[in-house]
C-alpha cells in the first residue's frame, strides 16, 4: 500500500516528485508558501536527458506543447579563447515560469491536493524541495543575477568565463533571451550591484549583449553555496533538488538535476524506502557531476581551464557535468 505523501515546494524538484508519487498510487498533497509560478534567477537551460524523465513522468508531449526553444549549439569564452560545438542532442530552452507553472498544473490535474501556505515536515513520508536554506561561510560571497531581454536569438549557449565571474546566455520560448550570471560580492559592489554595469565591464560579453533590449528587472539572489547533502539522513524526509545540493550554474544542468532528484524522491517517498537509501541512490546519480563542475571550479579560478578544455571535445566537457539520468528511471 503506497502511502500519502507530503511534498514541501511546488518547483521542479516537488511537482516531479508528485507526478513521480501519483504513478506509485500515492495520495499527494503540495504545500507552497509563495506566489506562484514566479521568475527566478536560472540559466533556463534544460539539458537533451530531461525528455526522458519527461517521458518517465508521462508529461513529455505536454510539455513539447509549451515550444521551448531548441538550443543546438555551446560557445564557450575563456576570455578571447572561444570554444565551440554541436550538441549531439538539442536542449530545450525553457523559463522558470513557464516550466514551474507547467509541472504543477500537471501534478494537479493528475491528483496532487496544492495547499497555498508553508509547511513543515510531519510524522508522514515528506519530500522537501523549498529550495536553497543554507548559509555561505565567509567574506566573499557568491551572488547570482538574471534578467530576460528581446532582440535576435539564436540556437546557442554562450558561456563566458574569467576568474571571478560567470555569465550564460540562452534563448527561451517566446524569443526571449536569459541572461544569468553567478560574482562575488564584491566584484557587484564594485558596480553598484547593476548587473548592466558588470556585463559593461567584459567587451566580448557587452559585444554578445549590445543587439539586446533587457525587459525586465534584474534579480538577484544568493549567497550560494555549492555541494550536495547526500549524507545526512532523516527518516521519512526526502530533500530533492536544490533543498539536496546545488551544483555550479555554469554547468547548466541545475534544472535536469532538480527533475530527477524530484523523481527518485517521489518514487522513493511513495515506497517507504529508508531515507539513507535514497540519498545513496542520489549520491550515485549526481557524485560524478558534482565533482566535475567542482574540478572544473577551480581550474576557471586558477585561470588554467582555457588550456585544459581543448583537450577535451566539447561533448566530453558537457557529459562530464551531466547526472547519470539512466540511474534514476
Amino acid at each position: 500500500m503506497s502511502e500519502t505523501v507530503t511534498v514541501i515546494g511546488a518547483g521542479p524538484a516537488g511537482s516531479s516528485a508528485a507526478l513521480s508519487a501519483l504513478q506509485q498510487g500515492a495520495g499527494v498533497t503540495i504545500f507552497e508558501k509563495t506566489r506562484f509560478p514566479r521568475h527566478k534567477v536560472c540559466g533556463e537551460f534544460l539539458s537533451p536527458e530531461a525528455a526522458v524523465v519527461f517521458e518517465k513522468l508521462g508529461v513529455l508531449s505536454e510539455f513539447l506543447d509549451l515550444r521551448p526553444h531548441p538550443v543546438t549549439e555551446a560557445n564557450v569564452f575563456f576570455g578571447a579563447v572561444n570554444k565551440r560545438w554541436k550538441l549531439d542532442e538539442a536542449a530545450f530552452g525553457i523559463s522558470r515560469h513557464a516550466l514551474d507553472s507547467f509541472l504543477l498544473g500537471c501534478a494537479v490535474k493528475r491528483g496532487a491536493n496544492l495547499v497555498r501556505e508553508a509547511a513543515e515536515p510531519g510524522e508522514g513520508p515528506t519530500v522537501v524541495a523549498h529550495g536553497r536554506h543554507h548559509s555561505s561561510p565567509g567574506k566573499d560571497r557568491l551572488f547570482g543575477f538574471k534578467a530576460h531581454f528581446t532582440g535576435p536569438v539564436n540556437d546557442s549557449v554562450d558561456l563566458f568565463f574569467d576568474r571571478r565571474m560567470y555569465v550564460g546566455i540562452s534563448c527561451v520560448e517566446d524569443r526571449l533571451t536569459d541572461v544569468c550570471g553567478l560574482a562575488p560580492e564584491t566584484l557587484l559592489r564594485q558596480h553598484g550591484f547593476e548587473p548592466d554595469e558588470l556585463i559593461g565591464a567584459v567587451p566580448r560579453l557587452k559585444e554578445r549583449v549590445s543587439p539586446l533590449s533587457r525587459e525586465m528587472q534584474w534579480l538577484i539572489t544568493g549567497p550560494l553555496v555549492f555541494g550536495g547533502r547526500f549524507g545526512r539522513a532523516v527518516p521519512g524526509i526526502y530533500p530533492a533538488g536544490d533543498a539536496l545540493g546545488f551544483v555550479d550554474p555554469f554547468t547548466g544542468s541545475g534544472m535536469l538535476g532538480a527533475l530527477v532528484t524530484g523523481l527518485v524522491a517521489g518514487r522513493c517517498s511513495a515506497q517507504s524506502v529508508p531515507s539513507s537509501r535514497y540519498l545513496s541512490e542520489c549520491a550515485n546519480i549526481l557524485r560524478s557531476q558534482y565533482g566535475a563542475a567542482s574540478v572544473f571550479r577551480r581550474l576557471v579560478s586558477w585561470g588554467v581551464a582555457d588550456k585544459l578544455a581543448w583537450l577535451l571535445p566539447g561533448q566530453q566537457l558537457f557529459d562530464l557535468t551531466r547526472p547519470a539520468v539512466a540511474r534514476a528511471l
